[in-house]
């Protein structure tokens, strides 16, 4: 992901010569914007385009944004304020708005940021070359916004996937576009589209290339990824089915996927992490809430109870299993009575992380209108007891391990300390330790030896 630039990079002398063909994209959010923005670097690169990482030079600008809370939606905000410092001085500056806010506020950002060229909206990323083209030769506003649907019992409307990739040890491979669940919180039904999945056999020709590039690891994105393959033109194709014919993938060593629903978490699914060699055991499953009322007002279709026995079968199948969730404190409605039932949750399930967030209002979401918003100072104070909480169960969990052995993939050096290498385990810890360099890329046995919030310290016993 691109760095974001600091407002005094502006004040820089103007360069002598601006290199004309070169694009520079800001992302935000989850790993679906990542992997957006990979494949818009793609499609410029064939029309000419060339990567740079100093957007102060850059020919072309792309903000991929994210609405699922406010922050990002401000970042961009700020940034587009920013670059319209750069076009004053750089008229010729193409500038793109891409990504879940530019579905859903297009006519926001032009009427904010009328120095933007274009707006693409998520289904459209295809279509960024010909705007491109377009802005270069009438420099006029242009917008894609077009929200594919599904089409009766059968889904054509997929974006047509890149397989050329630049060699990656780990890769993102979306299966899945789009969301049927409507939760009352979540705008991602509006910014990409009812559920939609890829054919089956896109995405093992995918995987297949990507390995064959060096591609060690793939997580699969959905936002219900464990549902995948209804409505298939080839049939329903079961979750579990697919992770089996991608274990079967040469050169493909693990397969990780994000972010499975609750109430479609089954047995088959436990027992395929268990048994299917290259899929890690490591879940991330939200809860988002451990009260009822909550849950209901939330629309998730689960209460605590299923939840916990959900966790309970994953467990007893695995017992060494790596578990982790999301949750959203201070939402609308929750009484101090129900939010002490999400501390009690998380006391009892002991998940060894969680990404915890503060309610945020969202646009065109039914929960953004209700009247009984939590005051912000009561959603900050029960988010720092819940980080205080998690934090000390990661703790107590991970100083449990020390001595216990794991599998880790290199990944290369530690970004704080070059002389240590790094790499997350099977259940997704984190590891850190010392080695040759050469390593990077291969499966290593580490005894852990020191405990850390951030993961663990250990010792290479083979590789």
């Amino acid at each position: 992901m691109a760095t974001l630039f600091r407002p005094n990079q502006l004040t820089q002398p103007r360069p002598q010569s601006i290199q004309r063909g070169t694009y520079f994209i800001q992302t935000w959010g989850c790993q679906m914007n990542e992997e957006d923005s990979e494949q818009m670097a793609l499609y410029l690169e064939q029309i000419g385009f060339t990567r740079t990482q100093d957007l102060v030079s850059a020919h072309l600008v792309l903000l991929n944004t994210c609405s699922v809370r406010k922050k990002p939606e401000d970042k961009a905000f700020s940034l587009l304020g920013e670059l319209a410092l750069l076009k004053r001085d750089r008229p010729e500056l193409m500038i793109g708005v891409c990504g879940c806010m530019a579905q859903i506020r297009a006519k926001e950002i032009r009427q904010r940021a009328p120095h933007v060229d274009f707006v693409v909206g998520t289904a459209q990323i295809s279509e960024i070359p010909g705007l491109v083209e377009q802005a270069l030769q009438a420099r006029k506003f242009s917008t894609r916004l077009d929200l594919p649907e599904r089409k009766g019992a059968v889904v054509t409307d997929i974006p047509t996937r890149h397989v050329g990739r630049h060699s990656k040890l780990k890769a993102f491979v979306p299966i899945q576009y789009g969301c049927d669940k409507f939760c009352t919180f979540c705008i991602v039904p509006t910014t990409r589209g009812r559920e939609r999945s890829r054919p089956t056999h896109e995405i093992v020709e995918e995987v297949t290339k990507l390995a064959a590039q060096g591609t060690r690891e793939v997580t699969l994105l959905g936002q219900t990824v464990n549902s995948y393959g209804k409505n298939l033109a080839e049939g329903n194709v079961p979750f579990s089915e697919l992770l089996w014919m991608l274990d079967k993938v040469p050169g493909l060593q693990r397969i990780r996927y994000t972010s499975p629903y609750p109430r479609d978490f089954r047995t088959d699914l436990i027992q395929t992490i268990r048994d299917c060699p290259s899929v890690m055991e490591h879940v991330h499953m939200p809860l988002q809430s451990g009260d009822d009322e909550v849950l209901r007002s939330m629309k998730r279709l689960y209460t605590r109870d299923s939840f916990a026995a959900i966790i309970e079968e994953i467990r007893a199948t695995m017992p060494d299993v790596g578990i982790t969730t999301d949750i959203i404190v201070g939402f609308p409605g929750e009484t101090d009575e129900q939010f002490a039932n999400t501390l009690e949750m998380m006391a009892r399930l002991r998940f060894d992380g969680a990404y915890m967030f503060a309610y945020s209002p969202r646009p065109d979401t039914k929960a953004a209108v209700w009247e009984n918003q939590v005051p912000e100072a009561v959603k900050k104070h029960r988010l720092q007891r819940l980080i205080a909480l998690q934090n000390q169960i990661t703790q107590q969990i991970n100083h449990g391990l020390i001595g216990k052995e794991f599998e880790i993939l290199v990944e290369g050096p530690s970004h704080k300390n070059r002389d240590v290498l790094q790499g997350y385990s099977r259940e997704f810890r984190m590891v850190h330790c010392v080695g040759p360099q050469e390593l990077r890329g291969q499966l290593v046995r580490v005894r852990a030896t020191e405990a850390h919030l951030w993961g663990l310290t250990g010792e290479i016993i083979e590789n």
